[in-house]
C-alpha cells in the first residue's frame, strides 16, 4: 500500500539550492517535486498575501492575530495557510505564549526566484 505521508519538504532556502537554474539544466525528478510543493505553497493567493504581510510588518515579524483581520479569514484557516508556507520553508514560526510570530526565512524567496531565472550565475 502506498504511503500517504507527504514527500519531503525543503526545510530553508539552501534546499533550493539542489535546484539549478531552469535554463542551466533539466530539474531531476526529485527536485521538480520540491520545488512544485514550494511554488504551489505560494501559488495561492491568501499564503502570498500572508508572505507579503509578514515580511512587510513592522519588524519583518507577526502574531497570527495580526493577520486575520487584513485577510478577512477566521483565525484557523489563516493558521492552516501559515503552517503550510512554514512546511515549505518559507516563514519561521515562534511561539510565545498562546501566540505564533512568522518571520519570512531569509533568502527563502531569493532561493524560489534563482531557480526561475534566466540570468547567467554570478
Amino acid at each position: 500500500m502506498p504511503s500517504s505521508a507527504p514527500p519531503a519538504v525543503p526545510a530553508s532556502p539552501t534546499a533550493l539550492q539542489c535546484c539549478a537554474p531552469l535554463v542551466r539544466e533539466p530539474l531531476g525528478a526529485e527536485d521538480a517535486v520540491l520545488f512544485a510543493r514550494t511554488l504551489k505553497a505560494i501559488a495561492d493567493p491568501a499564503r502570498l498575501r500572508l508572505l507579503s504581510l509578514v515580511a512587510a510588518h513592522e519588524g519583518g515579524e507577526a502574531c497570527v492575530c495580526d493577520l486575520t483581520e487584513p485577510l478577512a479569514l477566521s483565525q484557523p484557516t489563516v493558521s492552516h495557510h501559515l503552517k503550510v508556507l512554514v512546511d515549505a520553508g518559507l516563514l519561521t514560526r515562534e511561539k510565545r505564549g498562546v501566540w505564533a510570530y512568522f518571520t519570512l526565512v531569509p533568502g527563502a524567496l531569493d532561493a524560489v526566484a534563482d531557480v526561475l531565472t534566466t540570468r547567467a550565475p554570478v
